[in-house]
């Protein structure tokens, strides 16, 4: 076989490969895209906010706001998710609530966790007063793991 053909088919079989495992990593199970509103989506991430902490709180909106300026609004699909404390930064009057919008705006999502929610309630009689553009979801490690599962990445800065 001559050194050409022999590259040849060396090269084909690493690109067979390769290939399948690059479409598993832009796709969920199955070779599907993960459902999103953003049909354009190349890069599906899940931001993790547990904790209550303003400097955590700026972070992941840093994080979000990057990654859009880097990829652009339609190649990334972007969902916030906060649980336990960390649903201070979706509270009505949280200090970031400009930047909230804002990335809303962009297409970025914002879950809270119900469940955290009805804790926080039951504990204090109070419900806490969300930002509207939050969506309420029944629970956020659920929702983290049903992200993670039609494959989304899930990074907790």
């Amino acid at each position: 076989m001559k050194r050409r053909d022999l590259l040849l088919t060396f090269g084909l079989a690493a690109v067979g490969q390769v290939a399948p495992r690059m479409a598993r990593a832009q796709t969920g199970p199955a070779g599907r895209k993960p459902e999103t509103d953003k049909p354009f989506a190349e890069h599906f991430l899940a931001l993790q906010l547990s904790d209550s902490d303003p400097k955590k709180e700026r972070l992941v909106l840093s994080v979000a706001s990057n990654l859009l300026k880097f990829y652009g609004t339609d190649k990334i699909a972007i969902n916030v998710v906060a649980f336990g404390p960390g649903i201070d930064l979706l509270r009505e009057e949280n200090q970031y609530r400009a930047l909230v919008d804002s990335l809303v705006t962009q297409g970025v999502r914002f879950d809270v966790c119900g469940n955290t929610l009805d804790t926080i309630e039951r504990e204090t009689g109070t419900r806490p007063r969300i930002n509207p553009h939050a969506i309420e979801i029944e629970a956020g490690v659920e929702r983290l793991l049903t992200l993670v599962e039609s494959g989304y990445t899930i990074v907790r800065p």
